[in-house]
């Protein structure tokens, strides 16, 4: 486990995070840091535990807002995906009738050239 000391407030702490990850987790300290300074900004010193608490439900609006956004989208793809599905079933049904129409009308023209051939002075080819 790798250990990574980040800055919140201007307090140090010690962390523990997976190997690897300690840029990610130092990436998310200084923004969870820049939720408590631009609150401290805003408000003064109005206590470490209040700032901290702000800072979160901040955090969890935008994760809201994004969850929400996110099934939207996801909704969206469902429709899209499901459109596209028809589509191809549609597209897939239109060639196979194209196909036994273009058979019908080539089996037809052949049986009117053999009928032509057939009469009695035409050209043999």
């Amino acid at each position: 486990m790798a250990q990574v000391t980040v800055t919140i407030d201007g307090k140090a702490y010690r962390m523990a995070c997976e190997e690897g990850q300690e840029d990610h987790l130092t990436d998310l300290a200084n923004r969870f840091d820049r939720y408590v300074m631009h609150l401290k900004s805003q408000f003064g010193e109005i206590g470490d535990l209040r700032v901290t608490v702000m800072a979160g439900i901040m955090i969890m609006d935008e994760v809201s807002e994004l969850t929400r956004r996110m099934s939207t989208l996801e909704a969206e793809l469902e429709s899209l995906t499901s459109n596209r599905d028809t589509t191809l079933a549609a597209n897939a049904r239109a060639e196979e009738t194209l196909a036994s129409v273009i058979d019908e009308v080539t089996t037809r023209i052949h049986g009117i050239t053999e009928k032509l051939l057939a009469r009695p002075g035409a050209e043999q080819a």
